[in-house]
């Protein structure tokens, strides 16, 4: 775990933590206001998740070359995550302007 200063580890991990409470509060907003897209906005939140999470097991690890196929995977996620998260913006958008 030499790869990353303490203050570094503290803004991942915590990154991380943030986004899961994000995901549970939109999703209970989403229950609240009885709105199924904001929903959906939590679940489209969650490939983000899984890519910080790759990219934090990636440090974790040293960025050990073994383990280079968690930047494939993290990228990846990135890249749906924005999508999904696009289309759930969008589906929040065109059901509040009804």
């Amino acid at each position: 775990m030499h790869v990353l200063s303490i203050p570094t580890w503290m803004v991942h991990v915590s990154s991380v933590i943030e986004w899961i409470a994000a995901i549970v509060f939109v999703w209970q907003y989403g229950e609240v206001s009885e709105t199924r897209s904001w929903r959906w906005l939590s679940l489209a939140m969650l490939p983000a998740l899984v890519g910080a999470m790759c990219a934090c097991t990636w440090h974790f690890f040293d960025n050990a070359p073994s383990l280079d196929w968690l930047v494939t995977l993290q990228a990846s996620m990135t890249i749906l995550g924005n999508c999904t998260l696009c289309a759930a913006a969008w589906r929040i958008w065109s059901v509040a302007r009804l």
